[in-house]
């Protein structure tokens, strides 16, 4: 037996280095791994802090600033950004300058003036500036002079304008409310019932011969119509009239930056306010008001301004269409492939042709959509029953019902994968199970299978629709479009038109940023709509959650 001293015992046994390096341990993987998941993280939260940003800020009112440059021109509007920029001045190698948003485009020909601020003389915040949001235009900058009411001048100083303008405008936008109403819903009524008895007419003629007696009835009955819509077409017209003669006796008298006077009807006056009098209280209103406008309303100014309620009308219509379309087939195609097929060649080309169909570029989809369902499909479909209405096509030209398809022939294979991997993650066992209790193979499926893989399911219904509801390019070739002046679903018997064009909130964003005449105009709007469709789409996946909560605790618990 050997004792240690005490110098022995404190001297440490020296540690074996290991020889085995970084790269075989996997630890740089590691690093590599969440480095670059920490940096798709920040990409993905910096993109939607900036949309957010710009989103929510782009409806605030700001105030009106007016500049006299050293050469003496005088520009008012708002400033919508600034930046620094790099000059051939030895001296002063970078400026800053603004860009003003000073409207009056049927006055000066531009929305927007880039303000070098070296050039810029005097800045100051007049108290009058109104900013006047218009039907037509854009917007228009300018201080209130006098009130004129059927020729006659009642205000003559910019309180008493302004005051006059508050008493009556609230009145004229009712009115115009009710003129849009009578040209959109009482005048395409009479047009609908014309068109009819025109095409009824036009179906006996086809059928029957023109000369027939059926013809002879149905041209009665048509003539009849015609005279009746002509009078009311007439009374209508009348009405309209004088709603717009009554709104035209309301001029506000204004006088731009410049000195220009300007009258301008309050009939093409949607919003004024006198922005650098507003409170905080006043900003938060106007800012609402914009938003439910946003909202609620029709895009005026080639969609640039007003709202996109037919866009979200769309864009949820068609979302919902696809994902009626796609689930089934998905669903019974990866129930085929996984418990009926015999594995085999078959198969695995089906899965393989499956695989690489994720992979064609969208506008393929869009191209096939176009050719198979408008122009095949559809057309026969326009032989067989609207005989009458050609060659003006119904279901041969692009159209919701179109663009659902293609979608979901384009989202088809994340429902097949998903639909096949939560079949595969069911146990066995519990399908032996089944069996040995006598159960047949659809019961099998039917109480064992498919409540346990209905989460994976839902999961592709979800990643379809987001894909589905964000893409742009097929649409653009079956049925979205620009400005669609009926929506696709109404009041109107059959209720739901699925041979209607609409307006889809990703070509909407795809029109504003690249097809805009005034881009500076729409670049704000660019990332409220931008926005607006990923929280339609955020919620639309939520509604997806919830219905896949709840269905999945109800077959679990009725399960056999």
């Amino acid at each position: 037996m050997s004792f240690q001293t005490p110098e022995e015992k404190s001297v440490k046994p020296r540690r074996r280095r290991s020889r085995v390096s970084l790269f075989a341990q996997g630890e740089p993987m590691i690093w590599l791994t969440g480095g670059g998941l920490a940096i798709a993280l920040c990409m993905i939260i910096g993109l939607l802090a900036l949309i957010l940003c710009n989103g929510i800020a782009t409806l605030w009112p700001a105030p009106v600033q007016q500049f006299q440059t050293s050469d003496g021109s005088v520009f008012m509007g708002e400033i919508t950004r600034s930046e620094s920029f790099r000059t051939n001045d030895e001296k002063v190698r970078v400026l800053q300058r603004k860009l003003v948003r000073t409207g009056n485009f049927e006055i000066s020909g531009e929305h927007f003036t880039w303000l070098n601020d070296h050039d810029v003389k005097t800045e100051t915040r007049p108290e009058w500036a109104l900013v006047i949001e218009r039907t037509a235009w854009g917007r228009f900058y300018g201080f209130p002079e006098s009130f004129t009411l059927g020729g006659e001048t009642v205000a003559l100083t910019p309180e008493s304008a302004w005051k006059k303008f508050n008493e009556y405008h609230s009145a004229i936008t009712d009115r115009r409310a009710k003129i849009r109403e009578l040209e959109t819903k009482e005048v395409g009524r009479v047009n609908r019932r014309l068109e009819k008895a025109r095409l009824a007419l036009r179906s006996v003629e086809l059928s029957k011969g023109a000369g027939s007696t059926d013809w002879q009835t149905e041209n009665a009955e048509f003539l009849e119509t015609e005279k009746i819509g002509t009078t009311e077409f007439k009374q209508l017209q009348e009405e309209i009239s004088r709603l717009r003669a009554e709104n035209s006796r309301y001029v506000l008298n204004l006088k731009t930056a410049q000195g220009k006077a300007v009258a301008m009807p309050l009939e093409n006056i949607v919003r004024a306010y006198p922005a650098n009098q507003l409170s905080i209280a006043g900003k938060t209103g106007i800012y609402f008001s914009r938003w439910h406008e946003f909202l609620f309303e029709e895009p005026r100014e080639a969609n640039s301004e007003g709202g996109v309620f037919p866009a979200i009308f769309g864009t949820v219509i068609m979302t919902l269409l696809m994902s009626l379309a796609v689930v089934p087939f998905g669903v019974m195609a990866a129930l085929y492939l996984r418990e009926y097929a015999r594995p085999g060649f078959v198969v695995s080309a089906v899965r393989i042709s499956i695989n690489n169909l994720a992979g064609v570029p969208s506008i393929v989809f869009g191209v096939f959509g176009l050719g198979f369902f408008c122009y095949l499909i559809g057309a026969s479909i326009d032989e067989l029953f609207f005989a009458s209405s050609l060659p003006n096509p119904t279901f041969g030209k692009g159209g919701i019902l179109w663009a659902s398809l293609t979608l979901a022939l384009l989202t088809l294979p994340v429902v097949i994968v998903a639909t096949e991997e939560a079949l595969a993650a069911v146990p066995n066992s519990m399908r032996e199970g089944s069996y040995a209790c006598g159960g047949s193979k659809w019961q099998t499926i039917k109480r064992i299978v498919l409540p346990r893989a209905l989460p994976g399911i839902m999961t592709g219904m979800i990643l379809a629709m987001a894909r589905g509801a964000g893409e742009v390019a097929p649409l653009m070739l079956v049925g979205a479009v620009k400005l669609a002046p009926e929506l696709p679903v109404d009041s109107v018997a059959p209720f739901v038109h699925a041979e209607r064009s609409f307006m889809h909130l990703g070509f909407h964003i795809y029109d504003l940023g690249f097809q805009s005449q005034n881009s500076e105009a729409a670049k704000p709007m660019v990332f409220t709509t931008t926005l607006l469709l990923i929280v339609l789409i955020f919620f639309l996946n939520l509604l997806a959650v919830r219905l896949r909560t709840r269905l999945r605790r109800k077959f679990v618990s009725s399960a056999f």
